[in-house]
C-alpha cells in the first residue's frame, strides 16, 4: 500500500517524460534582436556579446533569410546611429530615408512573412543617451511622446508589422495608437515594453549601440526616473494593464530570467500575449560561464528558455534564438 502515488512513474524514461511534458519550445516562440549598422558588407562582433554582431543592411537581410528558414518568425531591430546624427530632439528617428526605415523596407522586401518589430525609443538618436528629450535637467514626457509618434508612423510607412516602444514614457501607447490610426495604419500592432525595469543587465546592449547615458552635469545619470524600480511588483501589473487599456496588442516584461515572478503576475492579469526579453546581460553571463567550462552552454540555454516559457511567455526575445532554433530543429 505504500505509497499509492509514485511521481517517478512519469519520469521513467524520455518517452514518458516527453509524453507528459507541460511546456514545449519551438523556433516560432522566439524573436531575434538584431543590431544594424551603416555601410555595406559590415559585420562587427560585439565584444561583450559573443556571437552577436552589428550588421549592415545587406548582411542583415541574408541573416533574416537564415532565421526564417530555421522557423523564427519575428525580429526586433535596433540601429547604431552615427554620432553626427544625434541630437536632443530625435529628429533622425523619423527620417524616411534613415537607417531604421531603410532596414525595415529591405527586410520586408526580402522576406515579407518575417514579422518586423522596430524599437521605438530615442536613446540611439540622443546625444545624451536617454530615451527622451531633456529640458532643464529632466526627461520631458509629453514632448518625447510626440516625437515617438512621428517615429512610429515612419516605421509603419516603411513596412513595420508592429512598433515596439521601449521608452517607458507615460501615455505613449495611447498616443501611438491614435497616431498610427490617424495615419491609416490601423493594422500595425503595438508591442509595448510595459514592465521594463531599470536593470544592470543591459550593459552589453548599450555597448552594441553606444547608447549609455552620458556622464554630464545637469543630465540624469541613469534611467531610473522612467524605467521601473526592480523592487516593485504591483507597479508592473499596473503598467501592463494601463498599456492594454491604451491599445497595446502585446505587453513585454524586461529583463527575463530574474523577473519570472513578474512574468507570471502579468500573464495572470492581462488578456493579451506576454513577451519576455532575455536581455544582453543574461546572454553574456551564460556565454562567459560556458567559455570557462563552468556551465554546459546548450543545457543552460534551453533550461532558461523553457523556464521563461513556463512562466507565461507567449514570445521570447532572445539573443539565443538562432542557436536554440538550430538545436530544436535537430
Amino acid at each position: 500500500m505504500f505509497p499509492l502515488q509514485r511521481g517517478r512513474r512519469l519520469r521513467t524514461n524520455e518517452s514518458i517524460r516527453s509524453l507528459v511534458r507541460e511546456t514545449s519550445l519551438s523556433p516560432a516562440d522566439f524573436m531575434f534582436p538584431m543590431f544594424i549598422a551603416e555601410g555595406e558588407n559590415v559585420k562587427v562582433e560585439i565584444t561583450s556579446m559573443p556571437g552577436i554582431f552589428r550588421r549592415s543592411i545587406d548582411l542583415t537581410v541574408e541573416e533574416i533569410k537564415e532565421l526564417f528558414a530555421l522557423g523564427i518568425r519575428a525580429v526586433n531591430i535596433y540601429v547604431k546611429v552615427s554620432e553626427n546624427l544625434k541630437d536632443n530632439t530625435g529628429l533622425e528617428a523619423w527620417n524616411p530615408k534613415g537607417l531604421m526605415q531603410n532596414a525595415i523596407r529591405a527586410i520586408k522586401t526580402a522576406c515579407p512573412e518575417m514579422i518586423v518589430m522596430p524599437d521605438v525609443a530615442l536613446d540611439p538618436y540622443s546625444v545624451f543617451g536617454h530615451d527622451g528629450i531633456i529640458s532643464n535637467g529632466e526627461i520631458e514626457n509629453d514632448s518625447t511622446v510626440h516625437a515617438l509618434v512621428k517615429m512610429a508612423v515612419s516605421h509603419a510607412q516603411a513596412g513595420a508589422d508592429f512598433v515596439a516602444p521601449s521608452d517607458m514614457m507615460d501615455g505613449r501607447v495611447l498616443r501611438l495608437r491614435e497616431g498610427l490610426d490617424t495615419a491609416g495604419f490601423q493594422n500595425v500592432g503595438i508591442m509595448s515594453y510595459s514592465a521594463k525595469y531599470a536593470s544592470a543587465f543591459y550593459g552589453p546592449f548599450r555597448d552594441a549601440l553606444d547608447s549609455a547615458p552620458v556622464d554630464a552635469i545637469d543630465i540624469p545619470k541613469d534611467k531610473k526616473t522612467y524605467q521601473m524600480d526592480y523592487a516593485n511588483r504591483i507597479e508592473a501589473i499596473k503598467e501592463a494593464l494601463w498599456d492594454v487599456e491604451e491599445g497595446a496588442d502585446m505587453v513585454m516584461v524586461k529583463p527575463g530570467i530574474a523577473y519570472l515572478d513578474i512574468v507570471r503576475e502579468v500573464k495572470n492579469a492581462v488578456n493579451v500575449p506576454v513577451a519576455v526579453y532575455q536581455v544582453s546581460g543574461e546572454y553574456a553571463m551564460i556565454k562567459a560561464a560556458a567559455e570557462r567550462g563552468w556551465l554546459d552552454h546548450d543545457n543552460i540555454m534551453m533550461e532558461q528558455l523553457m523556464c521563461i516559457k513556463r512562466a507565461g511567455a507567449s514570445l521570447i526575445s532572445t539573443y539565443f534564438a538562432k542557436e536554440a532554433a538550430i538545436l530544436l530543429n535537430k
